[in-house]
């Protein structure tokens, strides 16, 4: 049985990790961006470390609050999941950082068309697992998982048009923390955990043949 602990939303404050049950013994945890706020090389290295301390097998991706060469470091350190994936036990997980364009111009944002590229560069490499987790910073648009306080929605059209098209079982999200929740697109569940410092985390496990995700929340 593999076990995978997910979350994402840093924001440089990871929290008290320890109060998550089994983080030491994980298999594997996954990081969905926003590592920092605004920050560089440094100030993701530093997030890594306090996560490492605990369990060191780590895959991440950098959101739009990192700064662009987050995506390159995390892929010389061997763990970026942006426009790449890897496959354990039959199992791909793929992903895509950053997000599309927000009004606020923020630092690592991605055209759709962009995304889209991205997007079918990670499948790729994972496409021949009989099992998929797409772990994209940006949610899918038109889900709980994307919709502000006003109700708007304002995920990526090309995240949700790969979903609709390719049916990972799994995609974990984030970037929007108001829209902690749980979703579906067809075949595919959607789980947005919200901020790490807030509580908010996601549980897989995985026997080799069923996959199974749960939103989980620290008291």
């Amino acid at each position: 049985m593999m076990r995978i602990i997910a979350f994402g939303d840093i924001h440089m404050n990871p929290g008290n990790l320890t109060t998550v049950p089994g983080i030491k013994s994980a298999d594997l945890i996954l990081l969905s961006g926003d590592l920092t706020n605004f920050g560089g090389d440094d100030d993701a290295a530093q997030v890594l470390q306090s996560v490492g301390t605990l369990n060191s097998n780590i895959l991440a991706l950098a959101g739009n609050l990192d700064r662009p060469e987050v995506n390159k470091y995390l892929h010389n350190q061997g763990i970026s999941l942006h426009g790449t994936g890897t496959t354990l036990n039959n199992l791909g997980i793929f992903g895509v950082g950053g997000s599309n364009p927000t009004p606020f111009k923020t630092p690592n944002e991605f055209s759709e068309p962009e995304i889209t590229i991205l997007l079918k560069q990670g499948f790729s490499k994972v496409a021949a697992a009989d099992h998929h987790i797409l772990v994209s910073h940006a949610p899918p648009y038109g889900t709980n998982c994307d919709r502000l306080p006003n109700h708007s929605h304002v995920g990526s059209q090309a995240i949700r048009a790969f979903i609709e098209e390719q049916q990972p079982a799994l995609c974990l999200t984030g970037h929007i923390h108001e829209a902690k929740s749980i979703d579906r697109i067809g075949g595919t569940t959607i789980i947005n955990p919200g901020m790490i410092s807030q509580g908010g985390w996601i549980e897989i496990e995985f026997d080799g043949d069923t996959l199974t995700a749960q939103l989980k929340n620290r008291t």
